[in-house]
């Protein structure tokens, strides 16, 4: 069995090719919303339904909510009510997910086209547009942050608590008084966004949901091209990489500014191998300039760009410049074209690069997710020092720990095309399990580069396992259910279940009559 990432063994390619399934000529238009795979499409339209219906009562709702009280729901956000809201809420993540696993079983038997998973795409999103934020408030933040720049203030040296109002009330207190850690895009569209909108809530998460999703568009375009280039099924990596629950729920669910991020990082990467290399390093500067990790990928790009640089000189029958000129004129005009994007909409923003120094606000979340948290955890259980001054140390030892890796993937995966990609992959996960702080919706970064490359089925239940637990672990208020030992239990049961689920009909063997294997878990078994 091969790794789902390793650039130095031969692709391995899905049990059935993106398309393969389909007969000649054009199937019968409805034809997938009729097939098992379409019913589980419309299943999770209805889970989408019901997750919005129940973020009401019990999402990250606004702590005084007048809109509730017009249309006579408020007692959604109370005692019964909120109860009641809670469950379809959950019931509707539930059912999403048993979607997204019976759709991928489809698409691992090659049953699913990616013009099919575009379908299912809109369905899914759609309901979530005007769903209240699930599972975080930063969507309040962000609102906050626009609005200090819009006000006068540069959120860089101070945080929401100095502009008082309606948006400050919504903040989560952890938040209140800490510096924006985004780029200059963030601050320019949340100071656009407040512009417009003013200090309503409601109508400023909308506004900044529908700004986000040309990621989320970006995103759909991006995978499939990616993954034919690394090898990979486009179908494959359109369902793992875009249909998630974990990324529709969090980004699009939760506001997530990730979701433009890396929606505009595929986007570049997908540029600059097909040669387009200026709009591509400048897509993933504009990424940059609204969170910082997608910076990550530019010097893996240089790479790429070195590369075609030679193979176009050899196709040409020349003689290739010198390693150190190509490497001085990808990076010359690289740092040029991210200078200039950068640097414009600072100048835009009337800021500067204070973002660098708010990078170390997220010390204030802790939590299992984040390798130097797990460690200090592990330490205190042992010895009687306490958790801050054990962190410290960790962090510490995992942030060299982190430039080290960035730099030995940086060099070593420099050979091919296929290798800077996956550095690209390596480097973001190194971020995400080693920075001091990391939430269910970072893993994100590395999934949707990573679900370019060719898979097997153990792999991808690995996978479908992970995103699952990922998105159970958080509450749909936003605080965390990590520390609650039934919410864990119950989130590693239902990945399980869901890892299952991919190769097998019945993992749970409820069925009274036993249905044939699907092709996925046959050709699993073969491997096993």
């Amino acid at each position: 069995m091969s790794s789902p990432a390793s650039p130095d063994a031969e692709p391995q390619t899905s049990p059935a090719p993106e398309g393969t399934a389909a007969p000649k000529g054009e199937r019968p238009k409805h034809a997938f919303l009729r097939s098992p795979a379409g019913h589980a499409a419309l299943l999770g339209a209805w889970g989408a339904v019901l997750m919005t219906f129940g973020s009401f009562g019990s999402g990250s709702v606004r702590r005084i909510d007048p809109l509730l009280e017009d249309i006579y729901l408020s007692w959604l956000r109370f005692g019964h009510g909120q109860l009641l809201s809670r469950i379809i809420l959950w019931v509707g993540v539930l059912l999403m997910i048993a979607a997204w696993v019976r759709v991928g079983r489809a698409t691992l038997a090659g049953h699913v086209t990616v013009r099919d998973l575009w379908t299912v795409l809109p369905a899914w999103t759609a309901p979530l547009l005007v769903a209240t934020p699930m599972f975080s408030r930063d969507a309040y933040s962000y609102l906050a942050q626009g609005a200090l720049l819009r006000d006068g203030f540069d959120p860089y040296e101070v945080g929401p608590v100095v502009n008082p109002g309606v948006l400050l009330d919504n903040v989560s207190n952890v938040w209140t008084t800490t510096t924006t850690p985004y780029g200059p895009v963030h601050l320019l569209l949340g100071a656009g966004i407040t512009s417009i909108t003013d200090d309503n809530v409601v109508t400023g998460t909308w506004l900044w949901r529908l700004t986000m999703l040309p990621g989320l568009a970006l995103m759909a375009w991006a995978v499939p091209k990616l993954a034919r280039r690394m090898g990979g099924n486009p179908a494959i990596a359109l369902w793992l990489a875009v249909l998630n629950p974990l990324v529709l729920i969090h980004l699009v669910g939760g506001v997530h500014n990730e979701l433009l991020m890396v929606g505009l990082m595929i986007a570049g990467i997908v540029f600059v191998l097909e040669g387009r290399h200026l709009g591509g390093i400048a897509l993933v500067s504009l990424g940059a300039a609204i969170k910082a990790t997608a910076g990550l990928a530019l010097p893996f790009l240089v790479w790429v760009w070195m590369i075609h640089e030679r193979d176009r000189a050899l196709a040409e029958g020349r003689e290739p410049a010198a390693p150190v000129r190509l490497f001085a004129k990808a990076v010359g005009l690289g740092l040029g074209v991210f200078a200039a994007v950068f640097g414009g909409t600072s100048l835009l923003a009337g800021v500067g690069i204070g973002w660098l120094t708010a990078l170390s606000g997220s010390s204030k979340i802790i939590n299992w997710l984040s390798l130097p948290t797990m460690m200090a955890h592990a330490v205190t259980w042992v010895t009687p020092w306490r958790l801050g001054s054990v962190l410290d140390i960790t962090r510490m030892l995992c942030a060299i720990a982190l430039v080290v890796i960035l730099v030995w993937a940086w060099w070593r995966f420099r050979r091919t095309e296929r290798d800077a990609i996956f550095g690209i992959v390596v480097a973001l996960t190194a971020v995400t399990l080693l920075s001091p702080a990391a939430l269910p919706w970072y893993y994100s970064w590395p999934l949707a580069v990573a679900a370019a490359f060719a898979m097997s089925p153990r792999v991808l239940m690995v996978l479908v396992a992970l995103s699952t637990w990922l998105m159970l672990i958080f509450n749909p208020d936003g605080s965390i259910g990590m520390y609650n030992i039934a919410h864990v239990a119950l989130a590693v049961f239902a990945s399980i279940v869901a890892a299952r689920s991919l190769v097998t009909y019945d993992p749970l063997r409820l069925r009274l009559r036993p249905r044939p294997a699907s092709p996925a878990s046959a050709a699993l078994d073969d491997r096993a």
